[in-house]
């Protein structure tokens, strides 16, 4: 039995009410690491499996408040950084991290810039704030490949373009990079770890419930690193967690349903 105190996590991500990514899946990831989650929403949505129809950022000085109430009363081991929605929530991310006194807790950045439906979850001068000022606050980011295009203007197709792209990221910032494979043909994922790569080789699973993977993958690995776990064991761990809770899925919706995010805990459970 783990007689560590338990960790805190926080995600300020977007609200999904169909609760396949963003907050509402965040936390069931936290649960089923066994770490504390607490949340900051950044934007609400208007979205089901079917896809995104509304995004609506949430007022940046309420995002202020409850950053500094959380961090007041409840301070995060580690933060979870999703969808943001717009140049103003990005700079109060930025105001917040900056702030820490002392050593920062765990960050880990995935930076949400579409839906995987195609719909656009941050703006021009969002994406130029990111960049810019968000990135050298953080210790992980984990780009898809056209998430990683964004961020550094370069072009992705192939091993050798998504290395260079990578580099960029970790020489300009100092931060580990995990370029994750799910939208390519061979779903393995990159990792640039204290300047080494690493390929986590993945399995294309047949299945509609893909939603939020992303999402899913930045806040395991959070949980590793904060549980002990090297750069790349976190993510290969991670990467572990996704396929489980996809191939345990069950369907739901009507388009790219949302995983089985609490298969280690149901795994376990006595049936009724």
């Amino acid at each position: 039995m783990n007689t560590l105190p338990q960790k805190t996590a926080l995600t300020i991500a977007g609200f999904d009410p169909s609760s396949g990514a963003g907050i509402t899946a965040d936390l069931q990831v936290f649960a089923a690491h066994d770490v504390f989650g607490i949340s900051a929403i950044s934007a609400l949505t208007v979205q089901s499996t079917l896809g995104v129809r509304r995004v609506e950022p949430v007022n940046a000085l309420f995002l202020r408040e409850t950053l500094e109430t959380l961090h007041a009363d409840l301070p995060a081991d580690g933060i979870k950084i999703g969808m943001l929605g717009g140049a103003e929530q990005v700079a109060e991310v930025v105001r917040y991290l900056s702030s820490y006194e002392g050593k920062p807790p765990a960050v880990v950045l995935d930076p949400v810039i579409r839906s995987s439906s195609g719909a656009p979850l941050l703006d021009v001068d969002g994406l130029r704030l990111l960049r810019d000022e968000l990135l050298p606050l953080v210790q992980v980011i984990t780009p898809n490949v056209g998430e990683l295009e964004l961020l550094t203007d370069s072009s992705c197709d192939d091993d050798a373009g998504i290395q260079s792209a990578a580099e960029q990221l970790a020489q300009r910032f100092g931060c580990a990079v995990v370029v994750t494979g799910g939208d390519r043909e061979k779903p393995d994922d990159l990792v640039l770890a204290d300047g080494v790569w690493t390929r986590l080789s993945g399995e294309r699973i047949e299945t509609r419930a893909t939603h939020g993977t992303g999402c899913a993958f930045s806040s395991s690995m959070l949980c590793h690193l904060l549980h002990g776990s090297s750069a790349v064991d976190a993510a290969r761990k991670a990467k572990t967690f996704v396929t489980e809770a996809m191939r345990s899925a069950t369907p739901r919706g009507g388009g790219r349903g949302p995983m089985n995010l609490l298969w280690p805990i149901l795994r376990h459970a006595p049936h009724s």
